[in-house]
């Protein structure tokens, strides 16, 4: 006979219990699944992927290969910055200024004459790399650069491009890359979030489907800040508790995690459970630490000099401080209310953002290089696709039909990479003539991505997450690794 303690959750049942309790029947429907899924009959048994029924699934971990980075930093440049303007040099657009350019690609909209860039390029450091006046604080780190002029995506739309670019699946929902990287490799902090978004000024397009978790579980999802703020407090909502001090907080998180962990018990594998248990263990430890890691003051004024004012400039030193405390993965976007989106006006619009960031990048690549970091962390810039180089028309609800912007181009565009074991000074691919069509050694998306898993040591076809009945991965079906950029 038991003698323990009568609960009045063993007398209650709830509508899920009621469900489990009648339909038991059905489990043998799922046994040939269940059997397969275990390599038990047909197939092989699917690929390795790390633990995350362990107390603690942000633990850090080692990747399965010899990676050269171990934390990466995503600099978005949202809504499509201009690759012709900036990191792709074309002449023969300023040739062919005004006039009418053949193209057989079809654009979002109908587009006019070529449209030579407002900015003059010049060849930068030792490498003599090619970069526009707009980011010339940037090009100073030029031979730390490697840019990728060959890169293409699926669509001219700003919602699936974004999506494909931060979870490689234009359509359905998946885990942002963020994700899979703390899922792969946890984090070597736990007084602070793993996967960290910056996105001054509230969500972009398609808001936080951008560092969704998807099916992975909860725990693995980005944490999102608006950067607008300065005030800690506001910067991370209930960062401090003003009712309760740590010795009563920490007992009240006792008690609350012993009826969840109960709570769970009857739940195995519910992904939202287990996520919001460590989301109350993790908030309570980022009190002692979140608010002295977002303290960028505390940084001596030189190098709130380098860094220079602005938003930007300070959630980048921000992120250099939160690295050197352990995060593994931090997303900062740029662009926000005012994106790179210039159907009309780009030459002030362009110049404007570019003058908003370019000293704070610059700063960021030279700090990490200088204290030792940069060979382990894999710096991206990216938009989710580039523009064309010939001249929008008016057209109604997209522009005010000035006729000096660029409109949407998804064939041909720009991204660079810097440390983490990619080449330096060096530029991969090319586009056509125009800028146009990426046409030598293309780099698709998930060619991007699959490139970015190697750095950090995992295979992009083997690391893999089981879900639905089959094995998922970033780069789907998809995805080639550009060993040509790897040093």
């Amino acid at each position: 006979m038991s003698h323990a303690p009568d609960r009045l959750t063993d007398r209650v049942a709830t509508r899920r219990e009621m469900l489990c309790r009648s339909g038991v029947g059905f489990g043998s429907l799922a046994l040939g699944a269940l059997m397969t899924e275990t390599g038990l009959i047909g197939g092989s048994a699917r690929a390795a992927a790390p633990a995350t029924s362990s107390p603690n699934p942000l633990l850090p971990r080692s990747a399965p290969g010899k990676g050269t980075a171990k934390r990466v930093v995503h600099l978005f440049m949202n809504g499509g910055m201009s690759h012709v303007d900036t990191f792709d040099p074309k002449p023969a657009l300023t040739k062919y200024h005004g006039k009418e350019v053949p193209s057989n690609l079809p654009t979002e909209r109908k587009t006019g004459a070529a449209l030579g860039s407002p900015f003059k390029f010049r060849k930068h450091g030792e490498s003599g790399l090619e970069i526009s006046e707009l980011f010339e604080r940037t090009a100073q780190m030029a031979d730390e650069l490697c840019v990728i002029r060959s890169m293409h995506a699926d669509v001219p739309n700003h919602e699936p491009s974004l999506m494909l670019m931060n979870c490689g699946e234009s359509r359905q929902a998946r885990p942002s890359v963020g994700s899979w990287v703390l899922y792969g490799l946890g984090t070597e902090n736990q007084n602070l979030p793993g996967f960290l978004v910056m996105c001054p000024g509230g969500y972009p397009i398609a808001e936080s489907q951008n560092w969704q978790s998807a099916f992975l579980p909860g725990v693995f999802q980005g944490t999102y800040l608006d950067t607008n703020n300065t005030d800690v407090e506001k910067l991370i909502a209930h960062i401090r508790n003003h009712g309760a001090g740590p010795r009563t907080q920490r007992a009240q998180l006792d008690l609350l995690a012993e009826l969840n962990r109960e709570h769970l018990e009857r739940r195995k594998h519910e992904a939202d459970l287990e996520s919001r248990i460590q989301s109350f263990e993790l908030a309570y430890r980022m009190q002692s630490e979140a608010a002295e890691a977002f303290d960028v003051q505390r940084e001596p004024q030189h190098v709130l000099d380098l860094y220079g004012p602005g938003v930007h400039a300070r959630q980048l030193l921000a992120t250099r401080r939160l690295l050197e405390r352990g995060v593994r993965f931090v997303q900062l976007w740029h662009g926000e209310g005012q994106p790179w989106d210039h159907h009309d006006d780009l030459e002030t619009g362009h110049r404007t953002l570019a003058r908003q960031c370019d000293q704070g990048i610059a700063a960021f690549l030279f700090d990490l290089k200088q204290r030792g970091m940069l060979d382990e962390t894999l710096v991206l810039c990216t938009g989710e696709f580039g523009r064309t180089p010939t001249v929008e028309l008016p057209t109604p609800g997209a522009n005010a039909g000035k006729m000096n912007g660029r409109d949407h181009n998804h064939y041909g565009f720009t991204a660079w990479m810097a440390g983490g074991g990619v080449k330096k000074g060096h530029v991969h691919g090319a586009t056509d003539e125009l800028g146009f069509q990426a046409v030598e050694d293309k780099v698709h998306v998930h060619d991007l991505h699959a490139t970015m898993l190697h750095l950090l040591g995992f295979d992009h076809e083997k690391f893999t997450f089981h879900y639905a009945g089959r094995d998922f991965r970033l780069t789907d079906v998809h995805g080639r690794v550009v060993h040509e950029i790897v040093a």
